[in-house]
């Protein structure tokens, strides 16, 4: 694999694909860290008098409508703060890239592609081919998309030399003592909502960490396959997933650990109880987990997910007194993306763990398995030329 950080690149075209992908509401940007963490790359070309055109997805694109609310147009005045660009709004028609003064544009949702037959999910080498013609060289910059081979994570390397640009080299760096031989005793702390999304991760992992840590949403599948009242909290109702379930449970009783206490709505108040005192009405909101006697002897702790619906007050106890012990345990945790990284940067402990991964689905594939789809698609592509 080839880095930007060990190449010159000058007075080329070159096709970046970032990772824009992020949180918006009320049309406005929550989080731009994953654009923010970018910049490094962008400055970094344009600097080198190249033409810089981005590509990146942003939601899911699934019917025509899908289309209004899912546009980069918000990340393209977002990016117009720093940088000096133009817009590209059809990401079948870059001709604008030839008649345009500036240079550095960014692409329209490159999912845009996804209608009306899937194009850009399914890696259509004509497309990679297409966005291929007008440039010289690939920088692939979008860490959080590496677990897809997508026309434009993977893709577009078989058309052009490939480099790996300052922000996946600075996540596979930071990420690496994760993967080839992780400190004893290391310490896993899965949480999010639907187990369902997470259970082969979850087989994964228990099988490289020394203890694993339930919350959120994803416990709740567990107690119930444990033979516990969970109310009507949410849990999967796919026999396959519970049958997993148990089997992790079984072959792995002295690992697992989860919340016995919980913030749980009942009719319409909100209060505190236990595992034993769940009643058919409840719903859980919040997990409070006591990390007392888990965290003795743990070296490394790798978090994904949050105890519960840490963005309402209410529901936050579980994931700020979670981080809060986490802060004060002396170890390396590292947390892994998405929900995590928020939760992390709202609740006021960005500068208190060892690192945080712009990836969501993507660090808990690479953690898990070592590996991410567009990587080794990517590798074979050079390996070939």
């Amino acid at each position: 694999m080839k880095y930007l950080s060990k190449e010159d690149i000058v007075n080329k075209r070159v096709l970046l694909r970032c990772d824009f992908n992020v949180p918006v509401k009320n049309n406005c940007i929550l989080d731009s860290s994953k654009i923010d963490k970018s910049l490094e790359t962008i400055k970094y070309l344009l600097d080198n008098k190249n033409t810089v055109i981005i590509l990146s997805h942003f939601g899911r694109i699934k019917t025509e409508e899908d289309k209004i609310n899912n546009s980069l147009k918000i990340v393209y005045e977002y990016l117009k703060k720093f940088i000096d660009l133009d817009f590209i709004n059809d990401p079948t028609n870059l001709d604008l890239i030839n008649t345009s003064n500036k240079k550095c544009f960014l692409v329209e949702n490159t999912r845009y592609t996804d209608i009306p037959v899937k194009r850009e999910s399914a890696n259509d080498l004509e497309l990679a081919k297409y966005w291929s013609s007008y440039a010289d060289a690939f920088v692939i910059d979008a860490f959080a998309s590496l677990h897809r081979a997508h026309s434009s994570t993977a893709g577009i390397s078989k058309y052009l030399d490939t480099y790996l640009g300052f922000l996946v080299e600075r996540e596979l760096t930071n990420l690496e003592p994760l993967i080839t031989n992780p400190k004893k005793s290391f310490l896993v702390i899965m949480g999010g909502a639907k187990v369902d999304d997470k259970i082969k991760i979850i087989e994964a992992l228990i099988k490289k960490c020394d203890k694993l840590i339930l919350t959120g949403g994803i416990l709740n599948s567990f107690l119930k396959v444990m033979g516990y009242n969970i109310g009507k909290s949410l849990v999967s109702n796919d026999e396959t997933i519970l049958e997993s379930v148990k089997k992790i449970i079984t072959n792995n009783e002295d690992k697992i650990y989860y919340s016995t206490k919980f913030i749980v709505k009942r009719n319409d108040d909100i209060l505190e109880t236990d595992l034993e005192h769940i009643e058919d009405n409840d719903i859980i909101f919040d997990n409070i987990i006591d990390l007392t006697n888990i965290s003795n002897n743990i070296k490394v702790v790798f978090l994904n997910g949050t105890s519960g619906k840490y963005e309402i007050d209410e529901y936050s106890k579980g994931t700020e007194k979670l981080l809060y012990d986490l802060k004060n345990m002396g170890c390396d945790v590292y947390v892994g993306g998405g929900d995590s990284v928020s939760a992390v940067i709202s609740l006021g402990f960005k500068d208190a763990f060892k690192y945080l991964s712009s990836g969501g689905g993507a660090t808990l594939e690479y953690v898990a398995y070592g590996k991410l789809n567009a990587l080794e698609y990517i590798q074979n592509s050079e390996e070939k030329k």
